[in-house]
């Protein structure tokens, strides 16, 4: 069985849609499907991942500050440089039309438009977000269509169904893992993951042969085969004594020894509130997740910074999204990416 689209779910959702067309859903300061090419001499595009962001005369904390850009605002960039002047731990800057900003809360993002997929497998299929942007619609017989949360660039979730939503132009219904509710996306700012882009990394290798070390102090992990290195990146772990939330469990990163014990494409991460305050503490669509410790530290994709190098987390271990995806498809217990949640003794994971 397959939740496609049929000229009674078609009709169906046209009604809804009519009724909902006088809430207007550009509801944001930047246009996803704006400027899909870039400016002859850009090289790329940041999304302002934080409340603000300075930007500086020179590629120097120490430098003029003469202008700020606010969060979710969508930047082009000319160079990308590692400043003489650092920090230290991530000397990366860019270069922009009016000066330089610090890559730490402004991760590269692109738009990429997408033709809709008519029909989804039972149980759903995974798919990323491949605009900087696209904001979630929930509807409700009583209030229509309701704006929810954005959903970034890079992020997953679970596509479950799709019909013509917004506009008459055809939608996705993402489930979401945490709140097991439904709310919809355009299909075209999203890219359904075919399976063999997600099957396991490396199988042949006996399980007890790989094995991860995560440093603290360096801000980087190892993966080995063996004894061999197969990946080694900066990462950002837990900022000690973070109380953000309401959880009781220490924000920095523990040390010892610990086994991937559940993996999950994606996961909601964040306080679990129904709303379209992008100001509150809800990550839904956290991607390639690997926990390895019962209190919820994991392996993941991060799509909010770009400070690898730093602590920056609540304990988890951030990694760039393509790196989480590597590593979440390496690391045992294997999964073929169709569960949403896999369970077993894992790879061995040190941190020290």
């Amino acid at each position: 069985m397959h939740k496609s689209i049929s000229r009674r779910d078609f009709l169906k959702m046209s009604s809804l849609s009519l009724g909902g067309l006088a809430f207007n859903p550009s509801t944001l300061d930047a246009d996803p499907e704006e400027e899909t090419y870039l400016p002859s001499d850009a090289i790329g595009k940041l999304r302002v991942g934080t409340n603000e962001i300075r930007i500086f005369k020179k590629p120097d904390y120490q430098s003029e500050v003469i202008g700020t850009r606010r969060r979710d605002q969508i930047i082009y960039y000319y160079e990308k440089i590692n400043s003489p002047h650092g920090p230290e731990f991530n000397s990366r800057w860019y270069r922009l039309s009016e000066g330089y900003a610090h890559s730490a809360y402004l991760p590269p993002v692109e738009t990429v438009l997408n033709p809709p997929v008519y029909e989804i497998p039972e149980g759903g299929q995974i798919a990323e977000i491949t605009v900087p942007i696209s904001l979630s619609f929930r509807y409700s017989k009583f209030y229509g269509w309701q704006p929810l949360y954005r959903l970034y660039y890079k992020s997953v979730h679970w596509v479950t169904g799709v019909n013509y939503g917004i506009n008459l132009t055809p939608w996705y219904e993402l489930t979401d893992d945490l709140l097991k509710i439904t709310y919809w996306v355009p299909a075209k700012h999203m890219r359904l993951i075919p399976p063999e882009e997600i099957t396991p990394i490396a199988p042949e290798i006996p399980p007890h042969l790989k094995t991860i070390q995560v440093n603290i102090k360096q801000q980087n992990m190892t993966a080995y085969e063996d004894g061999k290195v197969v990946l080694h990146t900066d990462v950002s772990t837990g900022i000690p004594g973070l109380n953000l939330t309401n959880q009781d469990f220490p924000s920095a990163t523990p040390q010892g020894d610990f086994n991937i014990n559940i993996k999950m494409p994606v996961r909601h991460m964040g306080d679990g509130q129904l709303t379209s305050d992008y100001e509150a503490y809800e990550l839904p669509g956290v991607p390639w997740v690997s926990f390895f410790v019962e209190t919820g530290v994991a392996f993941h994709g991060t799509y909010w910074h770009d400070n690898y190098g730093n602590e920056m987390s609540h304990g988890c271990v951030n990694m760039r999204p393509e790196e989480a995806k590597w590593l979440w498809r390496w690391v045992t217990p294997e999964t073929d990416g169709s569960a949403r949640v896999t369970n077993g003794l894992g790879t061995r994971v040190t941190v020290i």
